[in-house]
């Protein structure tokens, strides 16, 4: 069974009179993309910055491969993250961006090439950063979390200025990294993105996780199922007389497994209702801020 790609137990954390983490928890398994969702406030971005140690905790713990952010010796071969696309010198060209990066990590001229290649950027990468588009910066910041060819990504809200063409390409490129046994986790707040492209989901409001979600099972085999998928990886949870809640793997790895092993099945999918209804029941109480409804507006 690979080990989980990042642990979170337990965050709290406080800036002044707010409380950003409330017991945030989450876990991130290798060649999974984990979809992290929650409305502004819920506490997704400073659960990715403790996560890279960027932030400190009043309580719990954050591990990437079980260690702590500051205890790598070269971070980038770990994990690789883009939480802000405006993390660079403008007046720097996307490939020497690129490469004082490279440099800091001990990685040769060559990989950074690669990357932009990769993300689609060849033809620009000699043009200053500062004039890219929304867009291409997302996928500077892409080529940028792929250099040290690191077995954890974290992208926080990646599809943000993504023109259709370039929606469609991320997500088949989060799908491609899965696929390669990576951990990805991916914030959003593009509620159809995320459910077609996670494995996985994690729902968060008021700082801690309200849901944890991820492909439902309806089998008539069910100790048999899980005498299977256990020992894979998976994280298990019997919710009726034929069903079964899984975490841990994608839904084709759960369907080869069982396919293998002659297990019967009847259903395997990801989510039952839409993102967008799931999403909005449960956050319902954890909004910030409430807009009034045109009927109210007109009154």
């Amino acid at each position: 069974m690979s080990a989980p790609g990042i642990v979170v137990t337990g965050l709290r954390k406080r800036y002044g009179p707010t409380l950003a983490l409330d017991g945030m928890s989450l876990t991130v398994r290798p060649g999974v993309v984990t979809g992290f969702v929650g409305p502004n406030g819920a506490g997704k971005s400073t659960t990715m910055r403790v996560i890279l140690g960027l932030d400190a905790v009043d309580e719990g713990t954050a591990l990437i491969e079980g260690k702590p952010y500051r205890s790598l010796r070269h971070p980038l071969s770990h994990v690789g993250s883009l939480l802000d696309t405006a993390a660079l010198h403008p007046s720097r060209s996307a490939r020497n961006h690129l490469l004082w990066l490279a440099h800091s990590q001990g990685l040769a001229a060559r990989r950074v090439d690669e990357v932009i290649e990769q993300v689609g950027l060849t033809s620009a990468a000699r043009r200053k950063a500062g004039g890219y588009s929304l867009g291409m910066r997302q996928r500077l910041g892409i080529a940028a979390a792929l250099l040290g060819d690191p077995p954890i990504i974290m992208l926080d809200e990646p599809f943000n200025g993504m023109d259709p063409d370039g929606i469609i390409w991320m997500r088949g490129f989060l799908r491609s990294l899965a696929a390669q046994g990576r951990a990805v986790l991916v914030s959003s707040h593009l509620m159809s993105e995320v459910q077609d492209t996670a494995d996985h989901l994690v729902v968060a409001g008021r700082g801690k996780a309200i849901a944890d979600a991820g492909v439902a099972l309806r089998t008539t085999a069910g100790p048999h199922a899980i005498r299977v998928l256990v020992p894979a990886g998976a994280t298990v949870a019997v919710t009726g007389r034929d069903t079964i809640a899984i975490t841990g793997l994608p839904a084709d790895r759960i369907v080869a497994l069982l396919s293998e092993s002659a297990v019967p099945f009847s259903e395997v999918s990801a989510h039952r209702a839409t993102l967008e209804d799931v999403y909005l029941e449960l956050t319902r109480a954890a909004v910030e801020f409430h807009a009034a409804t045109p009927t109210e507006v007109s009154r």
